[in-house]
């Protein structure tokens, strides 16, 4: 499954220019959607949402997570599945890119500040990674065209160890 761009909850997706990514950040600093500053009630559909959340290591479509709760038993609505994970990712507690369909796929992060992603365009494999290098550059490329309270995201996509190998075993 190929993967595409960062997706901010409360703003409509950009779409990947040729060559690079765009990406937004869900949960934010300043974010102002319907659920900032709401406190969410606590249900045993939300609940079953985030602990599937926690057993995955890699991006899940709403789908995919649907499914994955209906093979434990667990009933939920496929509305109520995409009403708790917006509001995952309203409150920043899960992250939100956009597959290469422009479907919004959620990942509960372990690292809980600033971070980037390699992801894998095969298998969606998902690596968190910091970047020092991009955040010295990105503070000074807005300094230097007078921009302030500046955010920036990077994502760098390619195949995985794994899907490396299957393609060049003529597997993939």
């Amino acid at each position: 499954m190929p993967f595409g761009t960062k997706a901010d909850s409360t703003k409509p997706a950009s779409a990947p220019a040729s060559g690079g990514t765009t990406r937004t950040v869900a949960g934010s600093a300043g974010a102002s959607g319907p659920a900032a500053g709401k406190e969410q009630r606590v249900t045993k559909q939300r609940l079953a949402v985030s602990a599937a959340l926690d057993e995955l290591d890699d991006f899940v479509s709403t789908q995919e997570l649907y499914r994955i709760l209906q093979n434990q038993g667990v009933s939920v609505s496929l509305a109520t599945a995409y009403r708790i994970l917006q509001s995952l990712a309203d409150e920043g507690l899960v992250d939100v890119l956009r597959n290469g369909e422009g479907e919004a796929v959620y990942r509960r992060c372990a690292v809980t500040g600033h971070h980037h992603h390699l992801l894998c365009r095969n298998c969606g494999k998902a690596v968190e990674v910091e970047a020092p290098a991009v955040e010295t550059w990105a503070a000074r490329t807005a300094s230097e065209h007078g921009y302030t309270e500046v955010a920036h995201t990077v994502e760098i996509f390619g195949l995985c160890p794994d899907c490396s190998a299957l393609r060049a075993a003529g597997k993939l």
